[in-house]
């Protein structure tokens, strides 16, 4: 069974940073890629980023790159995404989740297992 908690939400003033955890208490083997989603209230749910979880290999999206990194740690089974020079477009629940597959990485329905969400708010 996996279980995927997102942490590390908050409130931030715009340049600002902010680091989320996603700690795995399941099996990862039985997923290839995790990401991070976002959903603004009133907007659809939208891929920020992810990463092949054997491999290392990062994607992201184009609003976030060159302001958000993501990483993971394999011997704690978690994953985290820096976020640096936030603005306040960037505030939404964000959303952990894992993937069996290797393509397909930002789109929803790849994904089979989705953590809680935490709230990320930017104050300008």
């Amino acid at each position: 069974q996996v279980q995927l908690v997102e942490s590390g939400g908050g409130l931030v003033q715009a340049g600002g940073s902010l680091r989320l955890s996603c700690a795995n208490s399941g099996r990862t083997f039985s997923m290839a890629t995790i990401g991070w989603f976002r959903q603004a209230p009133g907007k659809e749910r939208e891929f920020v980023a992810a990463i092949r979880w054997s491999l290392g290999i990062t994607y992201y999206a184009d609003s976030v790159k060159g302001r958000f990194t993501i990483s993971r740690d394999i011997v704690k089974n978690t994953m985290y995404l820096q976020m640096n020079s936030l603005k306040p477009e960037d505030t939404a629940v964000y959303f952990c989740a894992g993937s069996q597959y290797v393509s397909g990485w930002s789109v929803k329905s790849q994904y089979t297992y989705w953590g809680q969400g935490t709230q990320v708010t930017v104050s300008s």
